[in-house]
C-alpha cells in the first residue's frame, strides 16, 4: 500500500532526525564541564565575570531542555507512527479474497485451547480438517514460506519482518492463557495508542420514594488510569530441521515458542514490573512497596496511598493450626475494596504451596489424613497459582479485575534486528514481540504477605536489555585518578595530571559486546577523535575527553574533563 510506503518513509526520516539530534549530547557534555570550569574560576573573579556566566548558565539550561524535549517528543512521534503502520498492516484485506472475512477468524477454533493439558500443543488439538483448512489459507502458506525462506542465513534481511497470520493470533492469545497464570485473573483490555481506563467506583445503593416521586440521583465515582506503551520481545534459535519439517509441526512448535516465552514475561510483570523507569508495566509487589508517589503518577487514578506498612505483611513462622489460618485471614483482610467485582486469586510457588498444605492436614471423621487447600486457600477462598519464580515463603494476590493488563493488539516475528547478527550452526534466528501495558488501579485490593516469618521479597531480577545497554562497566585515562570514582550511571567526572603528563591512554569498556565506543578530546577549540585504547595527546588546561556508547537505541556519553597543570 501506498500509505504504508509513506508511513515507513516517515519513520526512517524521523529516526535519523533523532540520531542527530542525539549527537549532540557530547556537545553539551562539553558545554557543562567549560561551564563547570567557568564557575570555579568566577568565583574568584568581578561580579561582571560571575554575571556573565550566570547567563550562560541559564541559557545552557534552556538549550539543554529543549534539546531533551525535541528528543522526546520524536521518540513518542516514531512509535505512534510504528504503532499506526503496525495496525494498518494487520487490518490490510486479502488481495482477491473478498469473500474470507477476519469476523470468522474465531469461528475456526472449535476447542477450548485454555483447558488443554501442559503436554500438548495447542495446533496439534486441532481437528486435522481444521488444521488442513488452516494451512491452505493463503496468509498461511505465505507466512510459513516466508519462515522457510529464512533457514540458514546468518545476515539481517531487509524488510524481513513477519506478520502472524490472524488465525495464529487466534491461537496464541488463547494459548497464552495456558501459560500464563495470571492472564486469566486480571483485566484485559485490548487499545491502540494510549490508552485510559475508566473504573467505576464506589456504587451507591437506589434511593426509595413513592411511586409518583421524582427521581434521585445517584452519585457514582469513577476513577481513570492512563496506560503507556512498552514492548516485549526476544529472539528464538530454529533448529533448520524444523523449518524443513511439515507444516503442521512448524506451525504448532512456532505457535508453542511464542505463547511460552510471552505468558511467563507477562506473569512475572504482573507482580514484580519495573514501571516506566524500566521501560515496563508496573506489577503488584512493586507498587504495594512504593513509600512515595511516583513523579509520572497518573493525575485521574484513584489518590495515591503509601501501602508498605499495611499491604505487605509478614507472618511468624511459629504460628500452626488456628493460630495461623487467624493471622493469615487478616492480613488477607487488607485487600477490602469497594470497587471489586471479581474474585480473588493467590500466587505463590509450589514450596510455600506444600508449607500451606502441611498448615491446613487435619483429619477426617474415617481418620484419614488430608490437607485442605485443594486448588483453593481455606478460610482465606480465592484460587492458588502456582508460579515458580515467586521466592519461597511470599503470597501474592487479591482481586485481578482491579489489575489493569492493556494488550496492544499486534504480535510479530521477524529475523532482522537492527543489523544484529547471529551465527549458530544449524540455527535461524527468529525475534518475536508484543506491545502491552499493565498496573494496579487500585492498589489497596492486593495485598503480599510472607508466612516463614521473612520479609516479603519486592524485586526480582528480570532478563537484562541488553539489546540496548549502552553503559560502560570501566573507563580509564592512563594511571589518572577519576573524581567521583567510576560508576556505570555516573556520566561526568575530573582528573588532574601533572605538567609532564602530555598524553594519557583512553580506555573504555563496555558492558556489553558489540556497543560502539567513539571517543573524542577538545582541547580550547581544537577538538580531535581518537581510537580506544590509544593515547590522547593533553595540553596544557582544561581537556574534555567525551566517550560515546551507542548499543542498539540506547546512547550515553560519559565526560572526563582533565586539567593539566602549567609549567
Amino acid at each position: 500500500m501506498l500509505k504504508t510506503l509513506m508511513m515507513r518513509r516517515e519513520i526512517d526520516r524521523k529516526k535519523k532526525e533523532l540520531e542527530e539530534i542525539r549527537a549532540k549530547d557530547a556537545d553539551f557534555l562539553t558545554r557543562e564541564a567549560d561551564l563547570t570550569n567557568a564557575i570555579n574560576e568566577a568565583a574568584e573573579g568581578t561580579d561582571e565575570e560571575r554575571e556573565a556566566v550566570k547567563e550562560e548558565v541559564e541559557k545552557y539550561d534552556s538549550d539543554k531542555a529543549a534539546h531533551e524535549e525535541q528528543k522526546e517528543n520524536l521518540q513518542k512521534e516514531i512509535e505512534e507512527l510504528e504503532g499506526q503502520l503496525s495496525d494498518i498492516e494487520r487490518n490490510a484485506p486479502t488481495p482477491n479474497k473478498p469473500e474470507r472475512k477476519t469476523e470468522r477468524r474465531h469461528e475456526n477454533l472449535t476447542i477450548n485451547i485454555r483447558k488443554l493439558p501442559a503436554n500438548q500443543r495447542a495446533f496439534d488439538a486441532l481437528p486435522m480438517e481444521q488444521r488442513n483448512a488452516i494451512l491452505a489459507q493463503d496468509d498461511v502458506k505465505t507466512f510459513l514460506a516466508q519462515l522457510r525462506s529464512m533457514k540458514g542465513q546468518n545476515r539481517a534481511i531487509s524488510g524481513g519482518e513477519l506478520t502472524i497470520p490472524l488465525v495464529f493470533l487466534d491461537i496464541i492469545s488463547e494459548n497464552v492463557f495456558r501459560y500464563s497464570k495470571l492472564m486469566n485473573r486480571v483485566r484485559v483490555r485490548t487499545v491502540n495508542g494510549e490508552a485510559r481506563q475508566v473504573i467505576g467506583g464506589t456504587v451507591p445503593p437506589a434511593v426509595w420514594t413513592e411511586c409518583c416521586g421524582a427521581f434521585n440521583e445517584l452519585q457514582f465515582v469513577f476513577n481513570a488510569v492512563t496506560a503507556e506503551c512498552y514492548k516485549v520481545a526476544g529472539f528464538v534459535l530454529v533448529c533448520n530441521s524444523l523449518l524443513a519439517d511439515s507444516d503442521i509441526n512448524l506451525a504448532g512448535e512456532i505457535l508453542e515458542m511464542v505463547s511460552e516465552s510471552i505468558g511467563l514475561a507477562k506473569d512475572m510483570a504482573i507482580l514484580y514490573g519495573k514501571g516506566g523507569a524500566s521501560k515496563m508495566p508496573t506489577g503488584i509487589v512493586t507498587r504495594l512497596a512504593q513509600q512515595s508517589k511516583p513523579a509520572d503518577y497518573p493525575a485521574n487514578a484513584p489518590a495515591w496511598v503509601d501501602l508498605h506498612s499495611t499491604n505487605i505483611v509478614s507472618i511468624s513462622a511459629d504460628l500452626t493450626g488456628a493460630a495461623f489460618w487467624a493471622a493469615l485471614r487478616v492480613a488477607t483482610g487488607k485487600t477490602f475494596t469497594k470497587y471489586s467485582r471479581g474474585e480473588l486469586f493467590w500466587a505463590m510457588n509450589s514450596k510455600t504451596y506444600a508449607l500451606l498444605e502441611s498448615k491446613a492436614i487435619a483429619t477426617t471423621v474415617t481418620g484419614e489424613w488430608v490437607a485442605l487447600i485443594g486448588g483453593r486457600l481455606p478460610i482465606v477462598s480465592g484460587d492458588v497459582d502456582v508460579l515458580e519464580f515467586i521466592p519461597d515463603g511470599d503470597i501474592i494476590g487479591g482481586y485481578g479485575d482491579l489489575y489493569l493488563w492493556a494488550q496492544r493488539s499486534g504480535m510479530e516475528l521477524g529475523t532482522e534486528m537492527n543489523g544484529f547478527t547471529l551465527r549458530v550452526t544449524d540455527n535461524t534466528l527468529f525475534w518475536g514481540k508484543e506491545r502491552a501495558d499493565g498496573m494496579p488501579i487500585i492498589a489497596g485490593a492486593f495485598v503480599a504477605i510472607n508466612i516463614a516469618g521473612q520479609s516479603v521479597t519486592t524485586e526480582i531480577p528480570f532478563p537484562g536489555d541488553i539489546a540496548n545497554d549502552a553503559a560502560l562497566q570501566g573507563l580509564t585515562i592512563g594511571s589518572l585518578t577519576l573524581s567521583p570514582t567510576f560508576a556505570a550511571d555516573t556520566m561526568t567526572y575530573t582528573a588532574s595530571a601533572a605538567n609532564n603528563v602530555s598524553s594519557a591512554v583512553v580506555t573504555a569498556t563496555a558492558n556489553e559486546p558489540g556497543a560502539e565506543i567513539s571517543i573524542s578530546v577538545t582541547s580550547g577549540s581544537t577538538t580531535k577523535n581518537v581510537n580506544n585504547g590509544a593515547a590522547a595527546a593533553l595540553a596544557v588546561g582544561a581537556n574534555v575527553i567525551a566517550v560515546t556508547v551507542k548499543k542498539g537505541n540506547a546512547t550515553r556519553v560519559y565526560s572526563v574533563t582533565v586539567t593539566r597543570a602549567a609549567s
